[in-house]
């Protein structure tokens, strides 16, 4: 029961943080549109320019001022709770998926940290990451807005390449989207907002406002809508191991943030011309090099694991895997019988080996049934109770147990380089099941 309700809790969480982050980007995305797209022509005194458009049915007329209208309106739509929700609701998912059992899905298999170190470290992590940002942009750099966005990328990269040596891949994922997303709640919550309440305060006062705020409001609002397709990334990365699980990630990371941040310049410039047209075509192409460079490595169709032990002993997890106290050395293997080495076969291992491994190490959670208290069914739907679901899922099984090596979580069942060897060697030979 306590898997079950852990299991909503995880999707009430997400979805909220997904409707609210649409929300979020949403708006970020329509504003810079409607800036980049208005009539600037022989606008109307006070004004910096207007739009026309039509959209559902009905056509609108949209002002911009050059800093505020004579008198404010009785009523002012303030853009801030998408953002402090879609932040909130993140950091609650962390705390649900990543804190709440950090030996498992937080750390590294064999990381040096302890459970609460990494948890500290993830939390400190976002709060130095909003300070080093927020001081380089009050910097002289911030008046070389190219330079700065070149520091900036390095800093996240190798604060990407230090997670990736202590945090799982998805650990290290999410806590480089978190630290991005910080940073952009961190420009609504200390600068857009106050330079927007500065301003509203002025009129009411009757006084000239201050130019410098709402420019400076713009420019990290402008740095949010940067940031914002990296971020969706890492949103969806935990659904493609390939990408998180190699041995790579931080780089291929880095990759797709610069083809990230290259399509939205083409977005956000398109109004003036076609210019960065060509950025579409090299994402494309970069997408594609980032797949092949990222791809399996072909493997032997008949290592020497071929003949291993056909039947391996498990300990079962232990109860105190309840409750996020799981660790992955307390679930080990018992010693096997000494059996003496055997020579390499031409004709690649038998299934009844591999079948036996994958049922010690992987049935605890993807079966019918799992005897894993973490889990109330089986992960994704998937599941190996019987040779034909073995056989449709070795692509999958290859993809993420032999290849980026995510599987086992935290490889709670201690799957051996030996046991991942010989699932590679018979998928090579086709995946036969007799």
């Amino acid at each position: 029961m306590e898997a079950h309700l852990l299991e909503w809790l995880n999707l009430s969480v997400r979805w909220v943080h997904m409707i609210t982050g649409v929300a979020w980007i949403g708006a970020s995305f329509y504003f810079v549109w409607l800036e980049n797209n208005l009539n600037r022509v022989n606008p109307k005194s006070g004004l910096a320019g207007d739009l026309w458009a039509i959209h559902g049915g009905g056509i609108y007329h949209l002002e911009k001022y050059k800093l505020a209208p004579p008198t404010m309106p009785d009523n002012l739509h303030w853009f801030k709770w998408e953002a402090y929700f879609t932040w909130l609701s993140g950091i609650a998912l962390l705390c649900v998926v990543f804190y709440s059992n950090p030996t498992l899905y937080l750390l590294a298999p064999g990381s040096s940290l302890t459970g609460p170190e990494g948890v500290l470290l993830g939390i400190g992590s976002l709060f130095v990451g909003w300070f080093v940002y927020s001081f380089l942009c009050d910097s002289a750099l911030g008046k070389r807005p190219a330079l700065l966005g070149f520091i900036l990328f390095v800093l996240i990269i190798g604060a990407a390449y230090g997670f990736s040596k202590v945090f799982s891949g998805r650990g290290a994922y999410l806590h480089v989207g978190a630290i991005i997303g910080t940073i952009m709640v961190g420009n609504v919550f200390r600068i857009i907002m106050p330079a927007q309440r500065a301003l509203v305060a002025a009129i009411a006062e009757n006084r000239t406002p201050d130019p410098a705020l709402p420019a400076k409001g713009l420019l990290r609002s402008r740095h949010n809508n940067y940031f914002t397709l990296p971020v969706l990334f890492i949103m969806i990365s935990n659904h493609f191991p390939s990408t998180y699980g190699s041995q790579y990630n931080w780089l291929i990371l880095a990759g797709i943030a610069v083809l990230a941040v290259l399509v939205r310049h083409y977005f956000n410039t398109r109004h003036d011309s076609h210019k960065y047209a060509w950025t579409l075509p090299v994402a494309a192409v970069g997408m594609i090099c980032l797949a092949y460079v990222s791809g399996p490595k072909p493997m032997s169709s008949a290592p020497e694991v071929a003949n291993a032990p056909a039947k391996i002993q498990y300990q079962p997890l232990p109860e105190t895997a309840v409750g996020g106290g799981l660790k992955p050395a307390e679930a080990k293997p018992a010693e096997a019988p000494a059996t003496a080495p055997a020579q390499a076969s031409n004709a690649g291992p038998g299934f009844d080996k591999v079948h036996n491994v994958i049922q010690e190490r992987c049935t605890v959670c993807h079966s019918a049934k799992p005897t894993s208290p973490l889990f109330s069914a089986a992960p994704a739907g998937v599941m190996f109770d019987t040779p034909e679901q073995i056989r449709q899922n070795a692509a999958r099984i290859q993809a993420q147990a032999v290849t980026s090596q995510i599987m086992p979580l935290g490889n709670i069942t201690q799957m051996t380089q030996q046991e991942r060897d010989l699932i590679g060697a018979w998928i090579v030979q086709g995946a036969p099941t007799q």
